[in-house]
């Protein structure tokens, strides 16, 4: 997550980018000007001159520890307070990504429609005593004044429903994914192994079937614009005894995550089931929160700063439970036995499949600009995942 230690966004590897006072948005609202300052660095600057409802597709702000995610920029935080708990700054863009690889097409308020949904989910996993998460504020206005040159008040009303403001984690190397459901690359695998993730399924399913009961199949978190890999559990168990470098027993954090990831899927999935809505599968990524012992804040936490990985308990970071990062199917509609009636990014992953059938993408960067009715269609099934859930 960009967090300790190294790791990019979200445990994958970011791009770090000199920051600036000025924003990036799509091409067509922006003009550039490069100035060359050594052989190999180059300063970009962009003019801000959009509306606060403008597509957003990358941030440059004056704040320390820039990466840049698949979706999200962030940015290392000072603590609130002195011995306060280092922060970050995560905030949502409009970018969109798909087989691992961003498009170059915005999905305009997509970045606030994300947030909302992470937000509106993390209150409800707390309030249930599921997980604790990695939230401290959602308030844009606490930004303005920092930096050099200071973030403007104007500035940071561009990024009002955009942002968490959230604990700096070290997090955990493997993403925890639950499956009730059969699709996807767990459907891949199972017409191939007749398992998925190492777990023995029944004979016979077909696509978009019920589990008996709903399974834990982890995945690796591998470098950005690659493809994670599914994985077995004895797999990840030594992947994250290998991060703990000898502090801890990696079973036994995998053994802690996979209890919560599954009790979180399945309060989800009974809630969701009551707005008519089937949840599929999601994913999540766990972290542990860094100790607030190094005076510079701009720094990668190391040595004491490291969490104590055995004893402390794993918090939720990232998002929870949205369209980016989890299978939603229309109930009234459920069929097994092929596709599903989705509000998720299966309607983009679709269109790219054909794309790809037809030899005119390879599923590697860079990607095809969207037509305007696929931008259209992802942002019309993403607003009624939320409306239908929350409204």
């Amino acid at each position: 997550m960009g967090h300790c230690r190294g790791n990019g966004p979200f445990g994958k590897r970011g791009r770090t980018v000199g920051t600036g006072s000025l924003w990036r948005i799509p091409h067509g609202l922006q003009t550039r000007a490069t100035a060359k300052v050594s052989q190999c660095r180059t300063v970009r600057r962009t003019l801000y001159s959009a509306s606060v409802n403008a597509p957003l597709l990358h941030t440059d702000l004056p704040l320390p520890g820039r990466r840049e995610g698949k979706v999200r920029d962030i940015y290392v935080l000072p603590p609130q307070s002195v011995g306060g708990p280092p922060r970050l700054l995560i905030i949502a863009t409009d970018r969109i990504s798909a087989f691992d690889v961003v498009m170059p097409s915005p999905i305009t308020g997509k970045g606030q429609l994300l947030t909302d949904v992470s937000l509106r989910w993390f209150r409800f996993i707390e309030e249930r005593g599921l997980a604790r998460t990695h939230l401290l504020s959602t308030d844009h206005t606490s930004l303005v004044g920092l930096g050099s040159p200071a973030i403007t008040r104007e500035q940071a009303a561009i990024l009002e429903g955009r942002i968490m403001i959230a604990r700096r984690c070290r997090v955990v190397p493997v993403e925890c994914v639950a499956r009730g459901y059969l699709d996807g690359s767990g459907w891949v695998e199972y017409r191939q192994t007749g398992s998925v993730c190492g777990v023995k399924l029944p004979s016979g399913l077909k696509r978009g079937d019920r589990l008996p009961e709903p399974i834990f199949t982890p995945a690796t978190k591998e470098e950005a614009g690659t493809h994670d890999e599914n994985i077995d559990f004895d797999r990840a168990c030594d992947r994250v005894g290998a991060w703990l470098e000898g502090r801890g027993s990696g079973r036994t954090v995998m053994e802690r995550l996979r209890t919560m990831t599954l009790a979180i899927y399945n309060a989800a999935h009974d809630y969701a089931a009551t707005r008519g809505l089937i949840l599929a599968d999601t994913k999540f990524e766990f972290g542990f929160a860094c100790r607030a012992t190094d005076s510079r804040w701009e720094s990668v936490p190391r040595g004491d700063n490291l969490p104590n990985l055995e004893s402390d308990f794993p918090i939720l970071c990232d998002e929870a439970l949205t369209p980016d990062s989890s299978r939603y199917w229309d109930a009234q509609k459920w069929k097994p036995g092929g596709e599903q009636s989705s509000f998720d990014k299966q309607f983009l992953r679709e269109y790219l499949n054909g794309l790809t059938a037809a030899g005119k993408w390879n599923k590697q960067p860079p990607a095809p600009t969207l037509p305007p009715d696929v931008i259209e269609g992802t942002r019309a099934r993403y607003e009624e995942v939320r409306r239908r859930l929350f409204e």
